[in-house]
């Protein structure tokens, strides 16, 4: 009988093995055979254990991805600022009120047109399904996407206005030569041209703020451009247009750090070229007379007619209006019920009352303007978002003076109220360029700066004269 034989001891190499080759049981996160002894056999219940195991394993991981979704969700409904839906959300409400008021002023005119009570109602409407959506996507857009457009904008704004004087495309209407039509559309150049004017002297003006304390500066780039915009527009007898065009360029100017008496010599020059330029013309001159003379009997019937019936039309709506639909100055006396004069005819139906909550409307418009200019550092966004501020608001001033009587008859809308489409997509695109400023002024980070040494704050005059004193009193006891 044989004794029993000695188990043999493993080698190095046998030992270092299972250290250094992982096996499928290791990768898989399992604990590893010791050397020299057998694996245990897997049975029903060890498989069902480790597939428990794998699955909670699997399973761990996975509860990390309902906050991963939250987090982009979060960065939607948080990515605009409160500048961007304090702008948007007027915009929005004076475009609905204006729809509601162009559907009462202008039902009479419309019916007696042949167009229905709803006719010229639709057709707004229509401008707005338009213009709101344009706004939107010009809102998407970044600032450079303005920047790069600067020069072709104008260049396109010019080609349309030119396209009035063209005979068979361009066409007049009340003694001005500033609408196109192609078969059934028509449309108001000078509209865009303001849009683009704005852009483009922004640009200008942010890629020369160094340089504006130098005059030359400011009235070359400036002066024959904006003057040849300008002057085209009242080569068709359109001086209301003009007039906001030239607003529209001194609040860039100003804006951009021009200095003032730069702007009151240019502001002088334009004041006697518009005196002259309105002598050119009888109804202007008329309507200048009635303004500083008064009305006369005379004049009832020609120059006094409108600015009558716009007093009358007020004093009829008292404090709190006759209602809504319930004017009497839309049916036929008050020209232009739903486009200049369309304020008269909110102060009548709506009273006093109404008439404020419009105009505090235009005042938190401009407060939104100015919050969006103060929340940045980018002299292009300043100067656009600026013009764009006098163009919406002063506008809307000059019509409400207009109407009171504190102007002379300009023909000048009120913006985002009355009828007329190519004001109101025009109008829209400027406001959603804007619109554009104040997201993406949201979305730039903050810059990490290094931390400075602190340094003791600069003692004043009054600091050390206390010093002084104290030490003195010390010395005396």
């Amino acid at each position: 009988m044989t004794p029993p034989q000695r188990p043999q001891r493993p080698s190095r190499q046998a030992q270092q093995a299972p250290e250094t080759r992982s096996t499928p049981a290791a990768s898989r996160g399992q604990r590893p055979t010791k050397p020299g002894r057998a694996a245990q056999p897997e049975t029903a219940s060890t498989s069902r254990s480790k597939d428990s195991k794998n699955n909670r394993e699997s399973a761990a991981p996975q509860t990390a991805d309902p906050v991963a979704a939250r987090v982009p969700v979060k960065r939607i409904f948080s990515a605009e600022s409160s500048n961007f839906f304090l702008l948007l959300g007027t915009t929005l409400f004076l475009v609905i009120f204006g729809l509601v008021m162009v559907l009462s002023s202008s039902s009479v005119e419309s019916f007696t047109a042949d167009e229905g009570f709803f006719g010229r109602f639709l057709r707004q409407g229509m401008f707005a399904v338009i213009g709101i959506p344009l706004m939107l996507i010009a809102s998407r857009a970044p600032t450079r996407f303005w920047k790069r457009w600067a020069w072709p904008g104008l260049v396109l704004g010019g080609v349309l206005q030119l396209l009035v004087f063209i005979p068979g495309i361009g066409y007049g209407y009340g003694g001005n030569q500033n609408w196109i039509r192609f078969g059934s559309f028509t449309a108001q150049p000078s509209e865009f041209v303001k849009v683009a004017v704005i852009v483009w002297v922004a640009w200008v003006l942010a890629s020369k703020q160094d340089l504006l304390s130098d005059w030359r500066h400011v009235l070359l780039p400036v002066g024959p451009v904006a003057g040849a915009a300008i002057g085209f527009v009242l080569i068709g007898n359109d001086l209301g247009t003009a007039s906001i065009m030239l607003l529209i360029v001194f609040g860039c100017l100003f804006f951009a750090g021009v200095r003032l008496r730069f702007l009151g010599l240019a502001l002088s020059v334009v004041a006697v070229g518009a005196l002259l330029f309105a002598g050119t013309s009888g109804s202007r001159s008329n309507r200048i007379s009635v303004w500083i003379n008064g009305c006369t009997e005379l004049d009832y019937q020609d120059a006094c007619w409108q600015i009558d019936h716009a007093y009358w039309a007020l004093a009829g709506g008292g404090i709190f209006g006759t209602g809504l639909g319930n004017s009497v100055a839309k049916r036929g006396w008050l020209p232009h019920a739903d486009n200049d004069y369309i304020f008269a005819i909110i102060g009548e139906e709506l009273g006093l009352i109404g008439a404020v909550v419009v105009l505090l409307l235009f005042v938190v418009l401009a407060i939104a303007f100015i919050r969006i200019i103060r929340s940045t550092n980018d002299s292009f966004v300043r100067i656009a978002t600026a013009g764009v501020m006098i163009w919406t608001v002063g506008q809307a001033f000059v019509n409400f003076a207009v109407v009171l009587g504190v102007l002379p008859v300009l023909g000048v809308p009120l913006p985002l109220i009355s009828t007329g489409g190519s004001a109101l997509i025009a109008t829209l695109l400027a406001i959603g360029i804007v619109l554009s400023f104040a997201r993406a002024g949201n979305r730039t980070p903050p810059q990490p700066t290094a931390a400075a040494p602190t340094m003791p704050p600069a003692q004043t005059a009054a600091d050390r004269s206390r010093m002084l004193a104290a030490d003195r009193a010390q010395g005396r006891r």
